[in-house]
């Protein structure tokens, strides 16, 4: 999973990826958008927060924040253990299914 993962996200283009990460509303709507998927798909809540963690890792290591917000964001994941961050992914789930 790890791979589709990380296939799917190098996939997207440089202006894409600008116009989701420039403004952390639409960030919570991109993600939002992929979790709908998700659950349409019968991902159940763990898995979708295993996937969670696998972009969350993915942007921690290859993107830059854009905004407060995801400095905040990427601030935490980085200073939590793997229990924290797996804690994390299910809180940010949780945050945009309310968005």
């Amino acid at each position: 999973m790890k791979d589709k993962v990380q296939k799917e996200l190098s996939k997207i283009d440089v202006e894409k990826k600008d116009e989701i990460l420039e403004n952390f509303n639409r960030f919570k709507q991109y993600l939002s958008e992929k979790v709908e998927l998700g659950e349409n798909m019968g991902l159940s809540d763990e898995k979708l927060a295993k996937t969670t963690e696998l972009v969350a890792n993915y942007l921690a290591k290859h993107e830059d924040p854009r905004n407060r917000e995801e400095k905040l964001l990427m601030e935490l994941w980085n200073s939590g253990s793997k229990e924290a961050q797996h804690t994390l992914a299910h809180m940010l789930l949780e945050m945009v299914r309310k968005a």
